[in-house]
């Protein structure tokens, strides 16, 4: 048992104790604040100088998938320069290729065009017959213009024979009239016995049999129509493959297997320039 002062004094001893604690321990919390202080700060100062081995190895893993992506894209960027230049060449044979087909086409198709005019011209030379009355017509008309003072009267009315298809000259009467008078008088100076005749006309004979008909093309006994495949052979040149997209009148539009479009006259085929067969692969 102990009195009330016994308590009073030991009460005091106790918190004077607890107070010591206390400030052992508030001495104590700040010295390892300070202490954890610094070593943040040391720590700190090695990844600013870039020593610290925290801060170098993400370092290093950084830098060694920074290499490797640099050398893939480097390789990327040559494969895809290939490709552009593959392209690129690509394009240019297919453009040449597709212009000396052209080329070769229309060649062939003026020359057919300019046959076909000859032809005619040829026939149309020897179907007209001019009368020797339209000579002297045009001789009295001529000799009325020049005299002033003769009536006016109507004047006549000129008429050509045709027994075929004929070609209207952009030529005034008098110089034909002109050119067939010196013609004449070449003739007569010749004479009947020195005039060679002349060779029959020779028409183009078709080797091949070919038409168009409601969108399809005939040929050899055979018939073609829109989206077939077919082949395409020329002489001293390999077949090539292509589709027909259009059959007209007097044409067939096919595309090549580069995209390119080309044509080829009926009449090609009939002489025997071209020839066409189908694809059955």
């Amino acid at each position: 048992e102990m009195d009330d002062e016994d308590c009073e004094r030991r009460r005091m001893e106790c918190l004077d104790e607890m107070s010591n604690l206390e400030k052992q321990f508030t001495d104590l919390k700040d010295q390892l604040y300070k202490e954890r202080l610094s070593q943040v700060d040391a720590k700190l100062q090695e990844v600013i100088a870039g020593k610290a081995p925290e801060y170098l190895e993400p370092l290093a893993a950084l830098q060694e998938n920074m290499q490797i992506r640099t050398k893939v894209a480097g390789i990327y960027r040559e494969l895809c320069l290939e490709s552009v230049k593959n392209k690129y060449e690509c394009e240019i044979q297919a453009s040449r290729q597709h212009c000396e087909s052209e080329k070769l086409l229309l060649y062939d198709t003026v020359q057919s065009e300019l046959e076909e005019k000859i032809r005619r011209l040829e026939e149309d030379r020897h179907s007209i017959d001019i009368t020797s009355e339209l000579w002297n017509d045009e001789l009295q008309s001529r000799k009325k213009r020049k005299d002033p003072f003769s009536p006016d009267k109507k004047k006549p009315v000129f008429s050509l024979t045709f027994s075929r298809p004929y070609i209207v000259y952009m030529l005034q009467d008098l110089d034909i009239l002109e050119d067939w008078t010196t013609i004449r008088k070449a003739m007569a100076t010749l004479g009947p016995h020195r005039v060679k005749p002349e060779p029959p006309v020779k028409l183009e004979k078709h080797l091949h049999s070919a038409r168009s008909e409601e969108g399809r093309l005939y040929y050899d006994g055979e018939w073609y129509g829109r989206g077939q495949t077919i082949y395409i052979d020329k002489k001293d040149e390999c077949p090539t493959s292509a589709i027909i997209t259009t059959i007209n009148h007097d044409e067939v539009w096919f595309k090549r297997p580069d995209g390119s479009k080309s044509k080829l006259y009926i009449s090609q085929l009939q002489k025997g320039k071209y020839s066409i067969k189908h694809n059955h692969n």
